[in-house]
């Protein structure tokens, strides 16, 4: 049984930071590459971070510099911290397993980030 649960979010000012956390259950996790995505109110799910099983890290152009991934196999976890948030930052973000050609486990919850004044 695949399980992702995300945690970490929270409501934030703009410049500030969070770190989330995904921990995952239920399959390899130290073979599997696994990635951050994100969906706010009306838009699509996008994915903004992945790393490898062998710890190679990829970010979309709009979080580059201000967010980092990283994995800790030994807890079966996978985080994000983020850092200068932007309003444009806010959504939903959830954990997935990347790199099966386009399918993905059953989503968890989620955990929503909010950056306001």
């Amino acid at each position: 049984q695949v399980q992702l649960v995300e945690s970490g979010g929270g409501l934030v000012q703009p410049g500030g930071s969070l770190r989330l956390s995904c921990a995952a259950s239920g399959f390899a996790f130290s073979i599997a590459a696994m990635g951050w995505y994100r969906q706010a109110p009306g838009k699509e799910r996008e994915l903004v971070a992945k790393i490898t099983s062998g710890g190679t890290t990829m970010y979309a152009d709009s979080v580059k510099g201000r967010f980092t991934i990283s994995r800790d196999n030994a807890k079966n976890t996978v985080y994000l911290q983020m850092n200068s948030l932007k309003p444009e930052d806010t959504a939903v973000y959830y954990c997935n397993r990347e790199n099966l050609g386009g399918r993905y486990y059953p989503w968890g919850q989620g955990t929503q980030v909010t950056v306001s004044s």
